[in-house]
């Protein structure tokens, strides 16, 4: 469990905050198996025997005070008794929650008696067949990956939709499939229920004794627009092409299906929904003629209009699946518009993910799903954050359902490692933090979730006791508590700043801002936030030299030169600017991949974060030597650097680029054993996604797309077209806005 805060010492009272121009709040990660420090939890069992404050519900932990009788909130500060029980447990033992703040404790699971099936996790492949041959051999290549991927154990299910829903029966020798007619009304209803038309433990194969069937059924797949169905006894003119792509009623009936035998048949469910394009067809269809040049003539504002969603249906069907306890990744393969602003929450809200590959010929779609399937995760987890009484929370961000009942309580059906979630702070009074007592800032993260152990091999009797045990259902709470510093003046404040935190917070301040209000307005809340931070910065150093002033004589400091923590925030604020998440749709932006960056970017853990917004550029003097760990991100560093290789990592793509005075006898591509492999490789087992690898080689091939991350000699200025101006030009249009702030 990572917690990582924009501040390390907090501000004393509100006026210090808004005076900073700081944002406040942290990111949590809380299946990561170390918190930020490299620090593993303290395992233990009894978790339900943990006592509770009786005001604010925060758990005892190693900051509470406590005599023989009784215990004093370290969050809230009330006091409270303590049990008999309690006490002989504490003087003849030292559970977890005594000796570490970081706890990771076992949970009694309701009704004990559990069947095997309960334990067995739930994996559910949709298929388009509305789709091309390309489209279906790649999600066969990905299913093929991801069956590899599954622990033994668990049960897999095949679908198909288009203007049918097609469930496989794989557990005999032959595949068999039933077809279930989706009808085009927008309320239709199924003409038989899934259930009567296969039995769900027909549907469900077992991955280790199917998996050579399961293989079978994906290579009779064929898509729907290669194949004609008769109407009228086989007459040519009654013959006509079935299409249409009947996603929403398709991922509504079989929620349903699922969700009728959860926590009977199954633990957890997930589908994977394997999209070509836009659902065109019965429930939930969607029109994709708002996305074109109807916005000229009808003076819409594009980012405004495409943004939001068109329709309420997924947002809605996804409130179903969380109840369901069923989780949705949306994997699409098209370029074409898909409407992803509309179908996003299925995956936002049930803790899924959401991919997107504009072509089947580079995609790492099999990889990914390889990666998603082989780390470990959590289910049905229950995530809330308390603070002591002078502050709480504000704004929750992140791919969570949050509790109708509860306040500051989010539901995440499943998560892994890496899905991070933000909050931010406001204060709950108007002193703050009081300097006339020594309480200081405390915060507590409760992590309730569930995990499938495999069983225990014994090694005595070998691997046959493995395969007849039992998989088994653990429920724990992680519990995390903190406490935190004061800052007692602004250097103390901006000193403590924590930069990747400070991105973090803001793109998810830019983005709910672009939501609601348009890439536009988000574009310049982003600007006016750094004009404001420089100038509150500026107002409390007091004008500290800078090379940049103002014809009058005054000096702004716009590279705060004299706090090292604060100043690669101008560099993130512009590379920000510059990333598609903010261009604007006149740029060629597509919505879809805005919306792609969005749910990505929305996820990611805060280092993961900084290198997607502002890539990573080195150089190699040869592939096993590095020469420069850090380069600028543009044209200059290339032609005043004498080495001749350069590795960009961009997150999302990794790119080796061999400039054009490169030695002819230096190896293209770089050998498999060399450092720059190395590093590659490293990089590419640490991502949550696969990076697309890329070797250019400058003086015979296009460099365009290396040059396009080359950002600080493009332009970002209000309008967001090119002109020529850079970064410089950009810290110099900061400069005059801050004069015009301080005026």
């Amino acid at each position: 469990m990572s917690v990582r805060a924009t501040v390390s010492r907090f501000p004393s009272d509100p006026d210090t905050q808004e005076s900073s121009g700081l944002p406040w709040g942290v990111t949590v990660t809380p299946f990561a198996s170390k918190d930020e420090n490299g620090n593993s939890p303290l395992y233990g069992s009894g978790g339900e025997l943990i006592p509770r404050c009786e005001n604010c519900w925060g758990y005892y932990n190693t900051y509470c005070d406590q005599d023989q009788w009784a215990w004093t909130c370290s969050l809230c500060g009330t006091l409270n008794g303590l049990s008999s029980e309690t006490i002989s447990r504490y003087s003849s033992e030292s559970p977890p929650e005594i000796m570490s703040s970081f706890v990771d404790l076992e949970l009694p699971i309701e009704g004990s008696e559990e069947e095997d099936m309960q334990a067995r996790p739930v994996y559910v492949a949709a298929i388009d067949l509305a789709s091309s041959e390309e489209f279906l051999e790649l999600t066969k290549s990905a299913l093929l990956a991801a069956l590899e991927a599954l622990a033994p154990g668990s049960l897999f299910g095949l679908a198909t939709f288009s203007h049918k829903l097609g469930l496989y029966d794989v557990q005999g020798p032959i595949p068999v499939v039933k077809n279930v007619f989706l009808p085009a009304e927008s309320d239709g209803t199924l003409p038989i229920e899934l259930e009567d038309a296969m039995p769900l433990f027909s549907f469900l194969a077992p991955v280790d004794t199917c998996k050579d069937r399961i293989a079978s059924a994906l290579e009779t797949l064929r898509p729907t627009s290669s194949s004609w169905e008769g109407t009228g006894g086989g007459q040519g003119l009654d013959r006509v092409l079935l299409g249409g792509r009947g996603f929403g009623l398709a991922m509504e009936t079989l929620i349903s299906y699922l969700g009728a035998e959860h926590g009977n048949t199954y633990a957890l469910a997930r589908i994977f929904a394997f999209l070509s394009g836009p659902p065109d067809y019965g429930p939930g269809q969607l029109d994709t003629r708002r996305y074109g040049e109807q916005y000229a003539s009808r003076g819409e504002d594009a980012e405004l209009a495409l943004l939001p969603e068109q329709t309420p249906f997924y947002k809605d069907l996804a409130a179903v699946a969380v109840q369901a306890g069923v989780c949705i990744d949306i994997l699409a393969v098209t370029n074409e518009y898909t409407d992803l602003a509309s179908l996003k929450f299925l995956c936002i809200d049930s803790g899924g993910s959401l991919f997107l590959y504009p072509n089947t010929d580079d995609s790492t779609l099999p990889q990914d799903m390889y990666r998603m399937l082989s780390r470990p995760y959590a289910f049905n987890c229950i995530m809330r954050l308390r603070t002591s009484t002078e502050y709480k929370t504000g704004n929750s961000y992140g791919h969570f359902f949050p509790d109708p009942q509860y306040e500051n309580v989010q539901h995440v059906i499943c998560c892994d490692s890496y899905a991070t979630y933000a909050y931010d702070f406001d204060f709950a009074n108007t002193y703050g933090f009081s300097r006339h007592t020594r309480e200081l800032p405390m915060l507590q993260l409760a992590y309730q979730y569930s995990v499938v152990v495999p069983p225990e091999e014994n090694p005595t009797l070998g691997s046959n006791l493995t395969k007849r045990s039992k998989y088994t259902i653990k429920r724990r709470l992680r519990i995390r508590t903190m406490q935190f510093a004061v800052a007692h003046n602004f250097n103390e404040l901006y000193d403590s700043v924590d930069h990747e935190v400070v991105l973090s917070i803001l793109v998810h301040k830019v983005m709910l801002a672009s939501l609601s209000e348009g890439v536009r307005e988000g574009r310049i809340l982003l600007h006016d936030w750094l004009v404001i931070l420089t100038g509150q910065y500026n107002d409390a150093f007091k004008n500290a030299p800078t090379e940049f002033g103002s014809s009058n004589g005054t000096l702004i400091d716009v590279t705060f030169s004299q706090c090292p923590q604060l100043q690669v925030l101008p560099r993130l604020v512009f590379a920000l600017l510059r990333n598609p998440l903010l261009r604007f749709h006149e740029e060629g932006i597509h919505p879809d991949y805005r919306i792609y960056l969005q749910c990505l970017f929305s996820g990611l853990e805060p280092s993961s974060l900084h290198r997607a917004i502002y890539p990573l550029l080195t150089s190699y003097a040869t592939p096993d030597k590095l020469a420069y760990p850090r380069h600028s991100l543009s044209r200059a560093a290339l032609m005043t650097s004498e080495s001749p290789i350069f590795f960009l990592d961009a997150f999302t793509t990794l790119i080796v680029f061999y400039s054009s005075t490169a030695d002819p006898s230096l190896p293209y591509p770089p050998p498999h054993d060399c450092l720059l492999r190395t590093t590659i490789n490293k990089l590419k087992q640490e991502r949550s996604i696969t990076p697309r690898l890329i070797f250019i080689r400058g003086s015979e091939e296009d460099a365009s797309v290396f040059e396009s991350y080359l950002i600080e000699e493009q332009d970002v200025d209000g309008s967001g077209f090119p002109n020529a101006m850079g970064f410089v030009s950009f810290l110099e249009d900061i400069n005059h806005s801050v004069l015009e702030y301080m005026k």
